[in-house]
């Protein structure tokens, strides 16, 4: 009888143990980084509470792995009192092909909100309205990188294939938030997030984390 060789894949274990790799870094990065910058959350969550009423942690649930719910964590940037609906309709807009504003530079994200405090709408420019998430990353709720966590009711707006983006954990940063954030609709927006989720790679993590720096000091589209 021939004896039939099997082909020889050396990467084989170098892919098996990705998920294990990114896990190992999102507990390293993120821990450190929330000892590292204890100083720095402290003085914005003073900042906050200093410019309006109102906790300085907001608290919202969000869309995770496989679709479950989990609490995400975020600096308050807007008044306490602000009305939720706002985002869900344009959600909707966004959802439908419209665009939600009239700078050319960010046609899909939602400007001039009057439900952004002063403090807060810094905070979006530069993406540190984001960093209570280094948490959620810690507790594995969420990775440094993945596509950006969807809010429940932005479900309702899916085709069946959008739902794929959920098969990763949310992130940090990632795709849209390198590339599009701001300039690109949601059909490209979702694109981008199953692209990543169906093929990611740990250096391609790691190629969006390093990118994600110039991308936060332009100020790219923060949301």
């Amino acid at each position: 009888m021939q004896q039939v060789h099997k082909p020889h894949t050396g990467t084989a274990p170098l892919i098996e143990a990705q998920p294990g790799i990114k896990r190992a870094i999102d507990v390293v990065v993120s821990g450190t980084a929330l000892f590292l910058l204890a100083p720095l959350l402290g003085l914005i969550g003073l900042l906050i509470r200093l410019d309006t009423p109102g906790p300085a942690l907001f608290r919202q649930e969000r869309v995770g792995q496989d679709e479950t719910r989990f609490t995400c964590y975020k600096f308050r940037t807007m008044y306490q009192d602000a009305d939720p609906d706002v985002h869900r309709q344009a959600i909707q807009r966004f959802a439908a092909g419209q665009v939600l504003s009239d700078d050319p530079d960010a046609p899909y994200k939602l400007t001039n909100d009057n439900r952004v405090t002063r403090i807060g709408g810094f905070l979006r420019r530069t993406s540190l309205d984001e960093l209570p998430q280094l948490l959620n990353v810690f507790r594995g709720e969420m990775s440094l990188v993945g596509p950006r966590p969807a809010i429940p009711y932005e479900l309702e707006t899916y085709q069946d294939w959008q739902h794929l983006r959920h098969r990763v954990k949310p992130g940090l940063t990632g795709l849209w938030q390198v590339y599009g954030r701001g300039r690109v609709g949601f059909e490209e927006t979702m694109a981008l997030d199953v692209e990543y989720a169906i093929s990611w790679t740990v250096w391609l993590d790691i190629k969006l984390i390093v990118l994600t720096v110039p991308a936060m000091l332009a100020q790219r589209g923060a949301r």
